[in-house]
C-alpha cells in the first residue's frame, strides 16, 4: 500500500502506516486525515504531537489510549474521557492517531 501525495508515491505497511517516518509532513497528516474521514483540529494535533513526541524523544514510545486520556487531560486543563479521545480518532486514538502521526504501526498487545 502506498499514498499518492504531491507527487510522490510514500510507503505504507498493508495497514496505511508509514515505512519511513521520515515522510511524513503536517500537509501529509491532513491528507491522511482526510481519507479517514477525520478533520484535524487543534485537540486532534495536540493528540497527533503527543503521540509524535512520545515516540520520537522516549525510545519509540507509543501511548496507549488510556495514557492518551491522561495527557491530554493536563494538556487541556479538564476532566477527558476516553470517549472524547474517540470522538476525536473513532478507529482507536492510539492507532488512528499513530496512523496519521506518521508513526509505525504498535506492536503493542490490545488492552486499556
Amino acid at each position: 500500500m502506498s499514498y499518492e501525495f504531491n507527487g510522490k508515491t510514500i510507503d505504507t505497511d498493508a495497514n496505511g502506516f508509514l515505512k519511513n517516518t521520515e515522510d511524513w509532513s503536517k500537509e501529509l497528516a491532513e491528507f491522511i486525515a482526510k481519507g479517514e474521514g477525520v478533520e484535524l483540529t487543534p485537540k486532534h494535533w495536540d493528540i497527533v504531537e503527543y503521540l509524535r513526541d512520545a515516540y520520537f524523544n522516549n525510545n519509540g514510545e507509543q501511548p496507549n489510549t488510556r495514557h492518551i486520556v491522561k495527557a491530554m487531560a493536563d494538556k487541556w486543563g479538564t476532566n477527558v474521557i476516553q470517549k472524547d479521545v474517540y470522538d476525536l480518532f473513532p478507529k482507536d486514538p492510539s492507532k488512528q492517531g499513530g496512523r496519521i502521526s506518521g508513526l509505525p504501526e504498535s506492536r503493542r498487545k490490545g488492552g486499556y
